[in-house]
């Protein structure tokens, strides 16, 4: 079984667990998701009715993680306003006791703070990570997980960083990419110099951790 741990579309494999992406104002039409306010989306007229939706939602089964959510410093709408909906978000997350998915641009230090501040004990994975070993080591440091898709496909670089990432602690996903996870997969053995079967067992094991019921 291969875990994809963020993705858009469902593809109904059956030999694909797959963590599908729905906003509050989307329908849930799949066996398992994530579900939350991307900064991106942000909509302050309907802030309070998607946070209602959303802790409806972490009480289902089904929903195996608050997010995709964030904070994003390359956007127009204000970090500040960002901060308090994400905040929001995690507090709903720490009372359902789900992992979150996280959307991360250029706010890392940012996210530790808000991590310590609130105290946020339950799991918390970087979406799409795409930074340097440097950046990798200080999430790494604080306690998150690290989940790569995109970037491991077209930035030789990153297979490095990604190779550098303790075994029990990152997560592959396709987000929005045409390529499927088979393909991440293999990327990700070539990086790690492992092969697939090893690999998978270590991401399916890696899943079973950290969303109890993967």
């Amino acid at each position: 079984m291969l875990y994809n741990l963020h993705t858009h579309s469902y593809t109904a494999n059956p030999n694909v667990f797959e963590v599908v992406n729905r906003y509050p104002y989307e329908a849930i039409d799949v066996p398992y998701y994530s579900t939350g306010i991307h900064p991106w989306h942000i909509d302050m007229a309907q802030a309070d009715a998607h946070l209602s939706i959303i802790e409806q939602r972490l009480q289902d089964p089904a929903c195996l993680a608050l997010g995709e959510c964030g904070l994003d410093k390359r956007i127009e709408i204000p970090l500040e306003i960002q901060i308090q909906i994400f905040e929001k978000q995690l507090l709903l997350a720490k009372k359902y006791k789900k992992p979150v998915i996280l959307h991360l641009v250029a706010a890392f230090q940012e996210l530790v703070e808000i991590k310590k501040r609130l105290g946020v004990d339950v799991p918390m994975i970087v979406h799409g990570f795409s930074k340097n070993a440097q950046v990798a080591k200080q999430l790494l440091d604080n306690g998150f997980y690290l989940s790569f898709g995109k970037y491991l496909l077209c930035n030789p670089e990153l297979g490095e960083v990604f190779a550098g990432v303790p075994s029990d602690r990152f997560f592959l996903e396709t987000d929005t990419i045409e390529e499927g996870i088979t393909e991440v997969y293999a990327k990700a053995a070539l990086a790690r110099n492992m092969n697939i079967d090893a690999l998978t067992q270590q991401v399916g094991n890696n899943f079973k951790s950290v969303f109890k019921n993967g």
